[in-house]
């Protein structure tokens, strides 16, 4: 949640740095060259303002990316974890499956074994018949 929170501001960081360049950028670029430090356009900003103003833009835009290449990066590998971790849970339960299956064949071969032994019992087989158990000492 706090990432997609600083993803957010990052975004509007970066629309709002465009905009405010539009604004700080003066229509004459011979006036911003001419004008001395300390005396002031138009817009009420001195040259050395404009100046530090588009260095923090730049600065902050930088960081911005660089955070966004990092957020990009830690959202693949996050989605390369998910496939990584459902194909191991698909090779598990697919393996638990064919050992559930031979386990019922098994059963189901010892249970017909065991319904022919005792049909055979009845019918007078002793040597299918089961042996006493042996009392305890």
């Amino acid at each position: 949640m706090t990432r997609t929170i600083f993803a957010a501001i990052a975004a509007c960081a970066l629309l709002a740095n465009g905009q405010a360049a539009a604004f700080q950028q003066p229509t004459d670029t011979a006036v911003v060259e001419a004008a001395p430090a300390d005396k002031k356009l138009p817009d009420g900003t001195t040259a050395e303002e404009r100046a530090n103003t588009a260095r923090l833009n730049a600065a902050q835009a930088a960081q911005a990316k660089a955070e966004t290449t990092t957020y990009e990066q830690e959202v693949s590998a996050a989605k390369q974890q998910v496939a990584h971790d459902q194909a191991v849970f698909a090779d598990e339960t697919a393996a638990y499956e064919a050992e559930k299956a031979r386990v019922a064949a098994m059963s189901a071969e010892e249970r017909l074994k065991w319904e022919a032994d005792v049909a055979a019992c009845k019918a007078g087989d002793a040597t299918r018949c089961a042996q006493p158990a042996t009392p305890p000492r």
